[in-house]
């Protein structure tokens, strides 16, 4: 049982916290088994009184008699926090990475460590409504990969994946996904305002209508293109609607934004940290 095992959560940002959280609303973790380390004093006070768990500045300290270690940092950060735990972490221990892009290979290499889990949470975590897509090396245990399989779970739905490359696929898909859908959402509250509906009752008109239709979705399990055909009458509002998307390209657009962040997510794991601007293509 996880009960007995000390975790220590190293960058205590906002998945760190759904992870603290989700760990302790499902009784998976007690909160004194748990450590997160960050430079922020303030930051670890929040978490401290939040949830009762230890907070330190050294991650050095975190991970001393840590279990699993839980990497969240940015990945610009990376090389200086894998170089600073590097020898520090107990071999029995095993490292869940949530860093983007970040490969098993660059991680356990420069924790000189082999056992390494790789994750890709995403921020609906934070309501124990994510999907974590995640593999890991070879050196991980059994009994590691189910501690893992319970941190993730206490998030939301868990994929395991044989391969790695799976995890920069589902950086641009699920983990970046809340990003599109809330520019969705602000386009389409924002058209609703346009139309002449009060900014509250535009919100309450999306957020349902995008609600009820995901739950629709789930339950008929049926093509999308099928569910949109039954919406859309011949000559009606719909199809006058999705004409104009489709005229302005909305699914190329999304398909090259999607693609755009799987190039990132492999960036990132490069180690190229800034990306340079966008070249005229006029």
């Amino acid at each position: 049982m996880m009960s007995s095992q000390n975790l220590s959560i190293i960058g205590p940002g906002v998945m760190a916290e759904a992870i603290i959280a989700g760990l302790i609303r499902n009784q998976v973790l007690p909160a004194q088994k748990i450590i997160a380390a960050g430079p922020r004093p303030e930051r670890g006070s929040e978490l401290v009184e939040r949830y009762g768990i230890r907070f330190t500045a050294d991650n050095a300290e975190a991970v001393s008699a840590a279990d699993i270690v839980i990497l969240a940092v940015k990945p610009q950060k990376l090389r200086t926090v894998l170089a600073g735990l590097r020898g520090k972490i107990a071999p029995h221990a095993v490292v869940l990475s949530i860093i983007a892009g970040a490969s098993i290979q660059s991680i356990s290499s420069g924790l000189e460590h082999p056992a390494v889990i790789r994750a890709m949470p995403n921020t609906p975590a934070q309501i124990g409504q994510g999907i974590t897509v995640w593999t890991s090396s070879l050196a991980v245990t059994e009994a590691q990969l189910e501690a893992a399989r319970l941190i993730l779970s206490a998030l939301g739905q868990e994929i395991y994946v044989e391969e790695e490359n799976y995890l920069d696929m589902a950086t641009a898909l699920s983990g970046t996904g809340p990003a599109y859908v809330f520019l969705f959402m602000e386009a389409l509250i924002d058209a609703g305002v346009h139309l002449g509906f009060p900014r509250r009752i535009a919100e309450q008109l999306v957020t349902q209508t995008i609600r009820g239709s995901v739950e629709y979705y789930a339950l008929k399990k049926d093509h999308p293109a099928h569910l949109r055909n039954q919406v859309t009458s011949p000559g009606g509002t719909s199809a006058a609607a999705l004409y104009y998307l489709e005229k302005a390209g909305f699914r190329t657009a999304l398909s090259r934004a999607i693609w755009a962040a799987y190039e990132r997510s492999q960036e990132l794991g490069r180690g190229k940290n800034s990306q340079p601007p966008e070249k005229n293509s006029d």
